[in-house]
């Protein structure tokens, strides 16, 4: 695996023109805040429509829909877990995560994809503790899906960047 094949970037992950994002979503799928709302927004009310459809997502599985109105041809759900202190499965949970999104892109020829930091926000998740988490499945995915081009953990702010490419020992440039 090259290097160049896991990138860390900050910025809006609305933005970003790959096969698909990931979006940080609570069990409904209807929308809420952070992340889930901003793509909720960019991608337009018929994102919502088909998500209704789906009848939600249990934490720790994924769900794809068409990105609607967004570069990203499509949106991967995953419902992350809360922060209840590290004892309740939630590594295992939060990993699952990315295992089924990864799955997904496998199922459905997608070569590149974006992750915000699935349950650092309003979930609580330690933020090293997701990066460790990330990096390791990202890099797993990628040894097992040659298909798979491009994999971007897409940092809300500095210290999660930071925190992204301690884990992945990517040096700042």
């Amino acid at each position: 695996m090259t290097a160049s094949r896991l990138q860390v970037v900050t910025g809006d992950i609305t933005r970003l023109a790959v096969d698909a994002i990931v979006n940080a979503a609570n069990e409904s799928l209807l929308g809420g805040g952070g992340v889930d709302g901003a793509i909720h927004r960019a991608a337009g009310p018929d994102l919502l429509a088909c998500c209704r459809r789906l009848g939600g997502c249990p934490t720790g599985q994924a769900r794809l829909t068409p990105g609607f109105r967004l570069p990203a041809r499509h949106v991967i759900h995953t419902v992350g877990p809360v922060w209840h202190g590290g004892g309740h499965g939630e590594a295992d949970r939060l990993a699952s995560c990315y295992r089924h999104c990864f799955r997904l892109a496998d199922e459905h020829g997608i070569g590149s994809i974006a992750f915000p930091a699935i349950s650092c926000g309003v979930y609580g998740y330690p933020p090293a503790a997701a990066a460790r988490i990330a990096v390791t499945e990202s890099r797993a995915a990628l040894a097992a899906n040659p298909r798979l081009e491009r994999v971007l953990l897409v940092a809300f702010d500095e210290a999660m960047a930071a925190l992204l490419r301690q884990a992945a020992g990517i040096s700042e440039t």
